[in-house]
């Protein structure tokens, strides 16, 4: 399928309160997630919106990802918020308070701890800029 077409038939997902969706994901605090137009999220990633998680336009998020708007290792909240058109890497994970900037790209298995700048390209275990986008 096409990058122009892989969308045509998409639709907002049905979400339930901690079960999967059709797509194979699942959200807790799912009154506190506010999901954009033709997002792609992966099987098995996990969304904690608690404090709050913004999920752009046009995001992709891999498979078996996680994302936290709470951590109960360090006691960190804040909201979690997905530029438009920003994409994910698979088996990442995006901590508390963390925004990733507009066409940003996480690469897979990455840490994110810190915002992504619009444009960037990071990576890591924590992720670190590998360099800018154009």
């Amino acid at each position: 399928m096409s990058e122009c077409n892989r969308f045509d038939n998409w639709q907002y997902p049905e979400i339930e309160e901690g079960k999967l969706t059709q797509y194979n994901w699942v959200v807790q605090n799912k009154d506190k997630l506010e999901l954009g137009y033709k997002t792609d999220i992966g099987a098995f990633t996990y969304i904690n919106a608690k404090y709050g998680v913004s999920i752009e336009d046009f995001v992709q998020i891999g498979s078996h990802c996680s994302i936290y708007s709470v951590s109960t290792i360090d006691d960190k909240t804040g909201p979690v918020v997905l530029k438009k058109n920003c994409k994910i890497g698979s088996h990442s994970t995006i901590m508390p308070g963390v925004t990733i900037g507009e066409n940003a790209v996480v690469g897979a298995h990455s840490f994110v701890n810190r915002d992504v700048a619009t444009d960037a390209v990071v990576a890591g275990v924590p992720a670190k800029s590998l360099t800018q986008r154009r």
